[in-house]
């Protein structure tokens, strides 16, 4: 068995690799030893005849060491080679039969409950959602780390300050009298929907949340955003 055991080391490693292993295939007794199950020793059973066809030539070459150094005469002379067929090969001039096995390629698992996964993905059909949600709460909570970073806090109040000021600063007269709340919604809100979050952002000079409530009609903007809305939205009143 030892010539082959890179081989076979190789596949179990490959096979390994492919996907987690599974509670159900192994069996702690009580003395400490672990057992493996049915269903995951007919998996490793069905390559016997790849290890068999690997390790003949190195049984044959052998048995061709000790036959050599017999003492009796026999009447196989030379001795025969029924694992590899070589000799039978060459007494009827056809193409020697390889013995090079060929691993049977390890069909990828799923990471999570190793079951076999066919389509082409790392995870079955059942264990996408989870892992998804997963990895959603997972950036959540980075995002929620990155949000309280002291330089993060540190733009978050420059920008709050920048914005208190623009409203202690502006004048409501500067409002039309056509341009109220009710022709906000009734007139501009409607047409903002053709706008990108990005250009209602710039024209604003307020944050990418915040212009996607507004363009969403989630929340409604401080009265000395609507003229610029109105402006956006091709609006004009004389």
């Amino acid at each position: 068995m030892e010539p082959v055991r890179p081989l076979v080391d190789a596949y179990l490693f490959g096979w390994i690799n492919s996907g987690p292993l599974r509670r159900e295939w192994f069996f702690e007794q009580g003395n400490g030893n672990c057992r493996l199950m049915g269903s995951f020793a007919t998996k490793l059973s069905e390559t016997a005849l790849i290890w068999r066809r690997a390790i003949a030539p190195y049984a044959e070459r052998a048995a061709k060491i000790l036959w050599q150094g017999r003492s009796k005469r026999s009447p196989f002379n030379p001795l025969p080679t029924r694992l590899t067929q070589s000799m039978r090969s060459r007494a009827e001039r056809t193409t020697p039969i390889s013995t090079t096995p060929v691993l049977p390629k390890a069909r990828p698992r799923c990471g999570v409950c190793g079951r076999t996964v066919t389509t082409g993905s790392r995870y079955c059909v059942n264990c996408v959602p989870i892992v998804n949600r997963e990895n959603l709460l997972q950036q959540a909570k980075l995002g929620r780390i990155a949000t309280h970073r002291p330089s993060a806090e540190a733009r978050r109040s420059a920008t709050q300050r920048k914005q208190f000021d623009a409203i202690r600063s502006w004048n409501r007269s500067e409002l039309p009298g056509w341009l109220n709340e009710k022709a906000y919604k009734r007139e501009i809100l409607p047409r903002l929907s053709k706008f990108t979050v990005k250009a209602i952002r710039l024209a604003l000079d307020v944050s990418h949340p915040y212009a996607t409530n507004i363009r969403r009609g989630i929340a409604v903007p401080h009265p000395r955003h609507w003229i610029k809305l109105a402006n956006l939205a091709g609006i004009g009143h004389g």
